[in-house]
């Protein structure tokens, strides 16, 4: 008698989510509305990030967060600060956003009124690069207190994001952050990877970041 029988899985687990994300992504395309998936580790700066992006880009844009959290709104009320619309999304547990609840969290935000919706996903290096939200494009924070290593130990996000902002290198000099080494490390993982170094709380970086904001969602308006 067998032990136990093998499967072999012959679709992606991720399938069904992988459908509605490319839906998802259709619909954005036609009501003209850019959806910026943000992800990082907690205490990366992605809510501070988030708030000198939006400084610089909420008079010629009307923009729209949705801040997602395991629990808590702590997040939300910051960023309701700075004058944009913004909802705040608990996931129940969940470590992750999928295509989904980002479309649920697209509709109470009413994406239809909005050139740059931004959704900043739940804190950590795993399960958000697992799925595909539907969003127009990746963005990741990688801190320099985290350190040079992580795309060593976290390949998969770095693979699937467009644009990398390391962040807090005006603390670079008190930390074994090697900057070319961390560059070469995401290159050779994600060759076509925009990467940009930062800081959040000086603002240094910050108008590079935001004219490839610009950019982006221009050329996502006129395709």
């Amino acid at each position: 008698m067998e032990k136990f029988r093998v499967l072999e899985i012959k679709k992606s687990v991720f399938e069904d989510n992988d459908r509605e994300a490319d839906t998802m992504r259709r619909e954005l395309k036609k009501q003209k509305t850019f959806l910026l998936n943000l992800m990082s580790s907690p205490g990366s700066g992605k809510t501070t990030t988030l708030q000198r992006t939006i400084d610089v880009l909420k008079n010629e844009m009307r923009i729209g967060v949705m801040e997602a959290d395991i629990d808590s709104d702590v997040d939300a009320d910051i960023i309701s600060k700075t004058g944009v619309k913004v909802i705040q999304l608990h996931t129940g547990g969940m470590c992750h956003l999928d295509s989904g609840m980002a479309k649920q969290g697209m509709e109470a935000l009413g994406c239809k009124d909005l050139d740059l919706a931004i959704l900043e996903n739940v804190g950590n290096l795993v399960c958000p690069a697992e799925f595909d939200t539907g969003a127009s494009k990746n963005a990741m924070i990688l801190s320099v207190p985290e350190g040079d290593d992580k795309p060593l130990k976290y390949p998969l996000m770095f693979r699937i994001v467009d644009v990398l902002l390391i962040n807090k290198i005006d603390v670079i000099e008190y930390f074994e952050f090697d900057l070319k080494a961390c560059e070469e490390r995401v290159k050779k993982l994600n060759p076509n990877v925009t990467i940009i170094p930062i800081s959040a709380k000086t603002g240094e970086g910050i108008d590079r970041w935001a004219d490839w904001l610009r950019a982006e969602v221009k050329q996502w308006n006129e395709i």
